[in-house]
């Protein structure tokens, strides 16, 4: 068990793009699950039922942990469960019926306009990497595609003549993408000057390459992102997933149905797709704060 929650720990850092904190807190949480499990003589996760789950936040309370604290527990007990059903590692979640409130106040971290254009900007120049750099950034906020599906992307997958992108996500479920038209002629420009001069580019069909001509790792496209979130000045903590959450908020501020958005991120559920008018509710709220003379 202690390899799937380091598994786990891996997809929410470079999937979800949780901060370095978040991660040490789910960390911490999952070791004293894992401890009480093994305590009670478990070995594997298909044989926890939800009274361990109960009797280990049980047992927290009468540590002298706070409400709160537990409440993070369990939060992070219920999206480790969560994950492994996704991966199939998991035959039955038995904390889906759990109540976590917790779980609601997590907003995802979107970027402003200005710095969404600053980090599209933060490639400078005409060498190979600089111009497959910049198509990658553009990709990624176009699409809204997660990490691992825009390292995936093969050269079939992209569909210059319609405008569109063919993304295997999730249960290798595929969704049809479209993107615009700054972002066509950054890839368009990517796969004509750039690509071929990546290593034995001919052998791959993968889309972004690495300079040895292999295809980026989701730790390789986290770093790029980081790296150029840092030349951009951009002080908080981002990652792909930021130019998802980024893709989505915009478009449902623009005026986007929910549904379309839905669809386009591979949301299974409409209700994971809500998270996004929350955040849209608190942007109006601090335009309404900032321009109205009693706000």
């Amino acid at each position: 068990m202690k390899a799937l929650i380091e598994q786990f720990l891996d997809h929410v850092t470079l999937e979800c793009g949780l901060s370095a904190n978040t991660r040490a807190a789910y960390a911490s949480d999952l070791k004293s699950y894992l401890g009480f499990l093994d305590s009670r003589g478990i070995r594997s996760i298909n044989d926890v039922v939800r009274k361990h789950v109960l009797d280990f936040l049980t047992s927290e309370k009468d540590r002298g942990l706070s409400i709160s604290s537990i409440s993070r527990r369990l939060v992070a007990v219920k999206i480790f469960h969560r994950y492994l059903l996704q991966e199939s590692l998991l035959s039955k979640d038995v904390t889906d019926v759990m109540d976590s409130p917790a779980l609601g106040r997590i907003l995802p971290s979107v970027l402003t306009y200005k710095a969404v254009d600053r980090l599209l900007a933060a490639p400078v120049g005409d060498s190979r990497y600089a111009v497959r750099d910049r198509a990658i950034l553009e990709m990624l906020y176009a699409t809204g595609m997660r990490v691992s599906e825009s390292a995936n992307m093969k050269l079939e997958d992209v569909h210059f003549d319609s405008g569109y992108v063919r993304c295997y996500g999730k249960g290798s479920k595929v969704r049809i993408i479209p993107f615009g038209e700054t972002a066509r002629r950054s890839l368009e420009r990517y796969l004509a000057e750039a690509r071929p001069h990546f290593g034995n580019a001919a052998a791959t069909r993968h889309v972004f390459l690495t300079y040895r001509g292999t295809a980026f790792s989701r730790k390789g496209l986290w770093k790029l992102v980081k790296d150029y979130s840092l030349r951009a000045g951009i002080t908080r903590d981002i990652s792909p997933h930021t130019l998802r959450h980024s893709f989505a908020s915009h478009l449902l501020a623009n005026g986007a149905p929910l549904r379309v958005i839905q669809e386009m991120l591979g949301h299974a559920d409409i209700s994971t797709t809500q998270i996004y008018t929350h955040v849209d509710q608190k942007t109006l709220k601090s335009i309404h704060a900032r321009y109205h003379p009693r706000g």
